[in-house]
């Protein structure tokens, strides 16, 4: 049974059946999904998503399908932990990663939203999906519509790193490399989705694909014990992310599922190369200005965010604020999480941890306060930016000898037998 009870204007709110539309023909707003809340009420208890399946579908009441899901049955519900020697290392009392850098199929949190947008696709009609995509989306989408059956096109900037590239042609989709920024290869895409009938997943099938990243939000209530955190950091690219945790956090407010005066601050996170919505924070202004990437975070490298503003207006409601860092910083946080949690994160997710850290040095998050950085991607993917920044390897003969007089500083003070 679907729960949704059609589409919506999120500026003029005028209805809209649940069809491919995207932008509101009367005052070309944004659309969003409804749901009857009333009625998801009734059914969707903590009980009986904890019956569930791990995974994203167990909030199947507040996702925009109308049968069974058709793919990515085993994404989401992915790990969510206290972090105590981060922690440490930050100076604050209690924080938290959700890492979705071990997503499955694909190691990002775009298998969430892709799995929503094709299974929607299904239920359309489509037999062809595409994409415009900074490199994650590419990979989830090339995956997923392969298990599905679809033929696709998916449509990236020509120098995003190899192993996105090859994340993405190991499905065998049609992989079309654009000469130009993400906004360029988005640009194109709309004008090809006007002519050929084709489900762009991120254009005119977004109201519900971007529902997929409310199931990021939802994990994170339900794996903290059912309670919301104070502060949540996040990465923003095109800016859905960080509205959708927000749209998930008033449902479960609504739902009864959390409690209803618990207030949570957000965080948006970018490259100081790309920050066109942490620049219209600090302006606290309602226009975001376009900006021309230049960052080694490309999966954030969108220089003109289709929600820019509904994530500008999210942060600032919400008490939050915006932060940028450069790609040193970027660099650096990468290889602390790395050393301090064992999780290797992609750039994205150096983005957003040295946001965190920044904010915490300059007061704007308390010390002694809940904080949820969020992780969204694996450093197996965006490998290029450390190869002269780790070091090599120590190289020895295969001989005891070799081992000690190569190591010896090391090893000084280091029993030689195990003790009983």
């Amino acid at each position: 049974m679907s729960y949704m009870i059609g589409l919506k204007c999120r500026e003029c709110g005028r209805a809209y059946p649940k069809e491919v539309i995207f932008v509101c023909e009367y005052c070309f707003g944004s659309i969003e999904v409804d749901y009857d809340y009333d009625a998801i009420r009734r059914v969707l208890t903590k009980e009986a998503i904890a019956r569930r399946p791990e995974s994203l579908w167990r909030y199947r009441e507040l996702l925009p399908i109308e049968g069974d899901p058709a793919v990515g049955l085993s994404s989401g519900f992915t790990p969510f932990f206290r972090s105590e020697r981060l922690a440490e290392r930050l100076g604050v009392e209690e924080l938290y990663i959700k890492d979705d850098s071990v997503s499955h199929p694909t190691l990002s949190f775009k298998d969430r939203v892709v799995s929503i947008a094709l299974t929607r696709a299904k239920e359309f009609g489509f037999d062809t999906v595409a994409c415009a995509s900074t490199g994650n989306l590419a990979n989830s989408v090339a995956a997923l519509s392969a298990r599905a059956g679809f033929h696709r096109y998916i449509f990236i900037p020509s120098d995003l790193e190899m192993g996105k590239i090859i994340g993405s042609l190991i499905y065998r989709p049609t992989l079309v490399a654009v000469e130009g920024t993400y906004d360029d290869v988005n640009r194109l895409c709309a004008e090809i989705g006007s002519k050929y009938p084709w489900a762009f997943v991120n254009i005119n099938i977004r109201p519900y694909y971007a529902e997929g990243s409310k199931t990021y939000g939802y994990e994170v209530l339900e794996q903290l014990g059912w309670r919301a955190p104070q502060h949540i950091v996040v990465p923003c690219a095109g800016g859905s992310l960080i509205t959708k945790i927000n749209k998930a956090i008033k449902e479960f407010k609504l739902l009864g599922l959390i409690d209803p005066d618990a207030h949570v601050k957000l965080y948006a996170s970018q490259a100081t190369g790309c920050a066109p919505i942490v620049n219209t924070i600090k302006e606290r202004s309602d226009i975001v200005k376009p900006v021309k990437p230049n960052t080694i975070a490309k999966s954030l490298a969108i220089g003109n965010p289709a929600d820019g503003y509904y994530a500008t207006k999210t942060a600032l409601e919400s008490g939050g604020w915006g932060e940028s860092v450069s790609d040193e910083e970027i660099i650096d946080a990468m290889r602390l999480l790395a050393e301090t949690e064992g999780v290797f994160t992609e750039t994205a997710g150096g983005v957003t941890l040295a946001v965190a850290k920044k904010l915490i040095e300059q007061g704007v998050i308390p010390r002694d306060e809940s904080i949820v950085v969020c992780i969204t991607g694996n450093g197996l993917k965006t490998q290029e930016p450390l190869l002269s920044r780790l070091g090599k390897p120590v190289r020895i003969k295969p001989t005891l000898a070799s081992f000690e007089s190569t190591l010896g500083e090391q090893l000084a003070g280091v029993p030689t037998k195990r003790r009983a």
